[in-house]
Parts: C-alpha cells; sequence; structure tokens
C-alpha cells in the first residue's frame, strides 16, 4: 500500500488550487500535519508488534558483568537478516566480548548484528545473542532497545553483584596481584544458539547442553557416598559436569573386555540427555594412533607401526568411528573430536625416542591423522580440534614455529585442507594454568625477565592462555581462517588449596631475587613443569563456552579422578606400560624434569583407570572452589 503525502495531493488538485490563497495555505498545513501524525502513529503501531527484547545482567562482579538478551520476532513475517542497537546508559559500560552475534560498540552505543547461522528468525521466533562485558562507576541496564530501526518492548533484569574480582582474560597481561575471578560451580552455562540442529556451527559448545558421562558421574557419586561430609557434599556437585569419552582402543569403539560402555552407548546416552530444541555436545578423544604416547610408557597403545598398526589404525579404529558417528540418529549432537594428543608435538622434539623416530619414518602419524580427519569433517555435525601439547613443552621458541610448520603442513595435507579442523586444544590431560595471575614472562625482576627463572627456563609462555593465543595467531598467519577456536583443559589445573609444594600464592611476592619471586608467586605449584604424572593440583575452571575472544570453550578433557599412569608395574591387556614418572620415589631425569623427584600421588592405578585419592585431593584443591 502507498501512503501519498496530502500536501502533494492538495498540490496537485486543480480544483482544490481555485480556493483563494490564504484557505489553501491553511488546508495545507493542516493536511500536512494530519499525515504526519498518522504516518508516525503507523510507525509506532509497527514497532509495538516488530520486536520484543529481554535484557538479563546474568552474573556480575566488580568491573565487570555477563548479559543474556532474548530477541523475539512478534511480527507477521519472517526476519532475514537483524541488527539489534541499543545504549549503555553508563559512560562506563562496554562490551568485551559477544558470542551468537556481531557486537560493536561507539560511544556507548551497541549495534549486535547476526551471524551466517541465526539470520533468519520466524515470526515468534527468538535469538539469544550474549556478551561479556566492563564497567566502573555503575552498571544500570538498558531500557531502550530496537531491532531493524524498530523500537521494540522490553524488560531487563539484573543480579545482585558479587564480591568476586575480575578475571584474567586469555591472551592479556594480568594486572600484578589481582586474584582470579570464580568461575560459577552451577553446571556449565552456554549462551543459546539457535541454527538449525545438524548444522555446522562456529563453536560447537556455545548455546549447547554438554554430556554429562553416567559412568564417570556414578563413580564419582559412589566415592562421594563413601566419604561423606563435606568433602563428600563437593564431590558430589562435580559429577554435574561434562567430561570427555576416551577411545583409548578398538575395544572402547566395538565393545570387548572391559568395556562397560561403547562409542555408540555413550552416544545414546547424549541424544536421551537432550531437553527440548536444544543441541547437546559431546566430546570424544581420538587416541589409538600406532606407537601411540611414543616417548613415555604409561599410555602405550594397543597398535605398532611394525605390526601393521596405520592399516589397523584406519580399518578397525577410524572407520567404525566414522560408520557409527554418521548414522542419523546422532545428527542432532554436535560431537567434539580431540584428535591424537601428544602425537604431532612428540615429532617436533622427540625424535630420539625409537618409538618416535619411527611414527615419523613411517609416516604413521602424519597419515594416521590425515585419515581421522579427512573420514571425521565429512560428518555435518563433527568438529575436529587438533592437540598442540602445552606451553611447557612447545613454548620455546626452538618448538614453537616447527610445532606450527608441521600441524600446518599435515592439516593442509588432508582433502579439506585447513577447513578440516575447527581449532586447536591444549593442556590436554596436563596441569599447566590457565593463566598466572601475579606475573607475567617478561615482566622484570632485579633485571630479569621472570621467563629466565629456573621453573621457566627462558620459554616463551608461562601459561596456556599466552601460549594459545600465540598459537592461534600462528595458525592464521599460515592459512587457517581466523574463525578457528581454542579450547583449553581446564579438568585439573586449578591449583588452589594446599599440597606436599604448599598453598596457592594469593599474591605477588615482594622479593627482588628472580626465582625466589617466581617460586612465591607462581599458582603452578610443580616443583617441575615437566612432572605431568597424578600430580597434587586441583579442579580448575569449570566447563565454559566462549570464555574470551577466540577461545571456543574451556572443557574437561582428562575426566578428574582417573589414574594418569600406575605408581607400579601392573600386569593388563590394555597395552599400558609402567613409567617411572607416576612413581613418586623416582628422581627423573635432567631433560624429563630436572632431576627432581616426580611428586606424583602413590598407589595409582592403571592410566584412564579410576583413582578416588587423587580425585579427593583434587577436589579438595579445586580453584575456584566447589562450594
Amino acid at each position: 500500500m502507498t501512503i501519498m503525502n496530502p500536501k502533494r495531493i492538495l498540490q496537485g488538485s486543480t480544483r482544490l488550487r481555485s480556493l483563494p490563497a490564504r484557505a489553501f495555505l491553511v488546508l495545507t498545513v493542516v493536511a500536512s500535519l494530519a499525515w504526519s501524525l498518522g504516518f508516525q502513529f503507523m510507525q509506532s503501531a509497527h514497532a509495538a508488534s516488530y520486536c520484543q527484547v529481554s535484557y538479563t545482567v546474568t552474573n556480575q562482579w566488580p568491573g565487570g558483568f555477563g548479559a543474556s538478551i532474548t530477541v523475539q520476532n512478534t511480527g507477521t513475517a519472517a526476519w532475514t537478516s537483524w541488527s539489534l542497537t541499543f545504549a549503555f546508559p553508563a559512560s562506563g559500560q562496554s562490551v568485551t566480548q559477544g558470542w551468537n552475534g556481531t557486537f560493536t560498540q561507539s560511544g556507548q552505543n551497541v549495534t549486535v548484528t547476526n551471524t551466517s547461522y541465526n539470520g533468519n528468525v520466524a515470526a515468534n521466533g527468538s535469538v539469544n545473542p550474549g556478551f561479556n562485558g566492563a564497567w566502573s562507576g555503575s552498571n544500570p541496564v538498558p531500557t531502550s532497545f530496537s531491532v531493524n530501526g524498530n523500537v521494540c518492548g522490553g524488560t531487563s533484569a539484573t543480579p545482585t553483584p558479587t564480591t568476586a574480582p575480575n578475571t584474567p582474560t586469555p591472551g592479556t597481561t594480568p594486572t600484578v596481584g589481582t586474584t582470579p575471578t570464580p568461575t560459577p560451580t552451577t553446571g556449565p552455562v552456554t549462551p543459546t544458539a539457535t541454527p538449525t540442529p545438524g548444522t555446522h556451527v562456529d563453536n560447537p559448545f556455545a548455546g549447547a547442553k554438554w554430556y554429562v558421562n553416567p559412568d564417570w558421574a556414578s563413580e564419582v557419586t559412589t566415592a562421594a557416598s563413601s566419604v561423606g561430609g563435606t568433602l563428600g557434599a563437593q564431590m558430589t556437585k562435580v559429577a554435574s559436569y561434562s567430561t570427555a569419552v576416551w577411545l583409548d582402543r578398538i575395544a572402547a569403539v566395538t565393545g570387548g573386555s572391559g568395556v562397560t560402555r561403547t562409542l555408540a552407548g555413550h552416544l545414546d546416552a547424549a541424544v536421551s540427555q537432550a531437553t527440548g530444541s536444544q543441541p547437546v555436545v559431546i566430546t570424544i578423544v581420538i587416541y589409538d594412533l600406532p606407537n601411540r604416547d611414543c616417548a613415555a610408557l604409561a599410555s602405550n597403545g594397543e597398535l605398532t607401526v611394525a605390526n601393521n598398526g596405520l592399516a589397523n589404525y584406519k580399518t578397525e579404529y577410524i572407520d567404525p568411528i566414522a560408520n557409527i558417528l554418521s548414522q542419523s540418529k546422532y545428527s542432532n549432537l554436535r560431537i567434539a573430536a580431540i584428535v591424537e594428543p601428544d602425537s604431532l608435538p612428540n615429532l617436533v622434539t622427540n625424535l630420539s625416542m625409537s618409538k618416535c623416530s619411527e611414527a615419523n619414518s613411517s609416516g604413521a602419524y602424519v597419515q594416521g591423522i590425515q585419515y581421522a580427519l579427512n573420514k571425521l569433517h565429512a560428518i555435518s555435525n563433527v568438529y575436529n580440534y587438533i592437540d598442540i601439547a602445552h606451553s611447557g613443552w612447545l613454548g620455546w621458541d626452538s618448538n614453537f614455529q616447527p610445532a606450527v610448520n608441521l600441524i600446518t603442513s599435515t592439516v593442509k595435507g588432508t582433502t579439506a585442507g585447513v577447513n578440516s579442523v575447527d581449532g586447536f586444544i591444549s593442556n590436554t590431560a596436563n596441569y599447566t594454568p590457565t593463566t598466572e595471575p601475579f606475573m607475567t614472562a617478561n615482566q622484570q625482576i632485579n633485571g630479569q625477565p621472570v621467563r629466565s627463572a629456573n621453573f621457566y627456563q627462558w620459554n616463551q609462555y608461562i601459561d596456556e592462555a599466552s601460549y594459545d593465543t600465540a598459537m592461534r595467531n600462528a595458525f592464521i598467519t599460515a592459512g587457517f581462517p581466523s574463525s578457528i577456536g581454542m579450547l583449553i583443559d581446564t579438568s585439573r589445573n586449578g591449583w588452589g588449596g594446599s599440597g606436599p609444594q604448599g598453598s596457592r600464592p594469593t599474591a605477588a611476592s615482594t622479593s627482588t631475587d628472580l626465582n625466589t619471586f617466581v617460586n612465591q608467586s607462581k599458582i603452578d605449584r610443580r616443583v617441575h613443569r615437566g612432572n605431568w604424572c597424578n600430580q597434587y593440583g586441583g579442579i580448575g575452571a569449570r566447563p565454559t563456552a566462549s570464555p574470551a575472544a577466540g577461545f571456543d570453550a574451556y572443557v574437561w578433557i582428562k575426566p578428574p579422578g582417573e589414574s594418569d599412569g600406575a605408581s607400579q608395574a601392573i600386569s593388563n591387556d590394555e597395552g599400558k606400560g609402567f613409567d617411572q614418572m607416576c612413581d613418586p620415589t623416582y628422581h627423573g631425569s635432567q631433560q624429563a624434569n630436572g632431576g627432581n623427584l616426580t611428586e606424583a600421588i602413590p598407589n595409582a592405578p592403571l592410566a584412564g583407570h579410576w583413582f578416588e585419592a587423587a580425585f579427593e585431593i583434587l577436589v579438595q584443591n579445586a580453584y575456584p572452589a566447589i562450594s
């Protein structure tokens, strides 16, 4: 319908133009005013029936907050794209990192536009962008919202501010003397996404419900029941969190001795945990290369290069995994695959070990990973994340770029090239802190950088956040898309409470001696970064989607309470050997851990087996504390 300006109608009428000039002028003014008011009324009526916005502050702490926005299409026609605008009431408010929308800010004015997957919004449908923000002075909620230029109805809510201090953001330099913010101890809280189930999204963890392994949860609750008291109550709460499923032998995929639930069994359980239209994300670990764990013994695998291992890996392990994952009944799941921890990093640093040298010269690691990526990437709801070890392994200049080059060449050798992976993961089953809150690598102590201390040995990176950020930038420079996301395994890197190495520091040391300053300031309480087996650590940040820009999630890949390796030789049919780094009475080599004691927890069972004593320690030393 075309609405014409009455002034033009009057001016275009021969009969009305014959009126006296003054009368014509009065009539024109009246008609124009009536048209203007009527047009504005139509605009207002359109807006009132066009959109509804709900803005909720979900979490708030001094200097920071999280917010969730629900934008509903209350009109009768679908949107093919959307642009939400609002203004912060206070000048000190800002968006620091968003999800399910592209956020831009100019002054106090914020614009959020749709992503590639959520532009279409049906009538009565909704989208749910969200963000983390910063504030100073006050944090009032916005009261006026518009979508595509139309003013919306809206509601706002804010929680009572907490007293927790701000958390250092991955990739930024923490302020010396600050303390990290406790992560919420409820179940994983993730922003809600609206893509069609099965659609390959940018971040599989965002907007999803996270799979809880019922077998691991049962072990946790059984142990909690036997312990009782305050510790037992804390242990019970841990059972609600998502952990990865390790496919560490063929039997874990297809069934066999000692396997209580196969891959299909876990996928079936994940489907049963779905509620409504929210997708479920389940994380699996692809971990059975021939000559696996070539530089260690605790997790040696069942396949060997010399015994047709690569062919068996493809046909007996990867092919069955791909066949199961591609079944239509699992198409609504999001399946995050952690691809072969420690494998490619071993080819960077450990070729002096015969098994690693054989894995390299035979092409077993590279070809096996390429085969796995090709098979898994072909399934649209599978997301591949390549392991990049951790900062204490590849952080030195001599290791960093060679690792980037090897991983890049491996991935580019797949059918889809760099598009066959969705990101990278660090700290898998390790203990390196996400951030060191009281110092930075290049901070000067009496004229010496922190990274030159004995504990860091000139490593460029003293924590996972800075290492991952640098790795991500290096991969993008090497040709990977800027959409790649990083994961950090935070299942055991909390380092709260106390242990044989002492208690967690609460502030930076005042010492002017470099080594004293580092030893008193670092939250990583190990005597050496090379100590990796069953440490007296603590549960770290809870599984969380989109914790910072460039990071897809903090995840628990190593289920807390599962052993890293046996503290003494144990006969088994799982191909797992005895590694002395798991023996608490053993002094390692100068290369492995500086010749120090391993600091491993005693009486440990085989790798991957339930280790209740270690779980209790992890819960007691959790940071943030479990309450």
